[in-house]
């Protein structure tokens, strides 16, 4: 049982590189500066959209009627466990 070596780990060489160095470079194409520009700008447009003048949307009857009778619209805005939701900022 005891301590057994650990295993040797070997360095893989390839038959064409023994005797020589190589270094291997990870070259990027050059970047068109036009389409970066309308990437740029395409992206804002997109991640940069806020609505305006949105208006307040009501629910059905019906939806509203079911959250009613469930009790989910008696909510007192006076009530301090809600205080943290309605501070002033």
């Amino acid at each position: 049982m005891g301590n057994k070596p650990g295993k040797q780990e070997r360095e893989v060489v390839s038959p064409l590189a023994r005797g020589r160095q190589e270094i291997l470079l990870k070259v990027a194409p050059p970047l068109d500066h036009a389409h970066l520009r309308w990437l740029a700008r395409d992206l804002e447009r997109v991640h940069g959209f806020t609505p305006g003048n949105c208006r307040a949307v009501t629910p059905p009857d019906h939806y509203a009627e079911y959250m009613r009778l469930q009790g989910w619209l008696d909510v007192n805005l006076d009530d301090p466990d809600l205080s943290h939701l309605f501070a002033g900022k």
